[in-house]
C-alpha cells in the first residue's frame, strides 16, 4: 500500500485557492510573509509559516493541498 506524501511548501496558486485572491495578490502575500519571517527570496514558504502568519488552521484547508 502506497502512502501519499503531503507537501510541506505552499505556493501562490495554493494561496489563491485558499483565500480567493488573485494570483498576483497571492504572490505578494507570499513575498510579504517571507520578508517578515526574514527568509531569502529563493527560500520556500512552509504551510506552517503560512498558517502561523494568517491565523488559518491547517486542518481547514488540508484537503485542498494535494501532494
Amino acid at each position: 500500500m502506497k502512502t501519499k506524501m503531503k507537501r510541506v511548501c505552499i505556493y501562490p496558486k495554493d494561496v489563491q485557492m485558499i483565500t480567493g485572491r488573485s494570483y498576483r495578490q497571492s504572490a505578494r502575500l507570499v513575498q510579504k510573509i517571507k520578508k517578515e519571517l526574514n527568509k531569502a527570496d529563493k527560500a520556500f514558504l512552509t504551510i506552517q509559516d503560512f498558517c502561523t502568519y494568517t491565523g488559518i488552521e491547517y486542518k481547514q484547508f488540508d484537503h485542498l493541498i494535494i501532494g
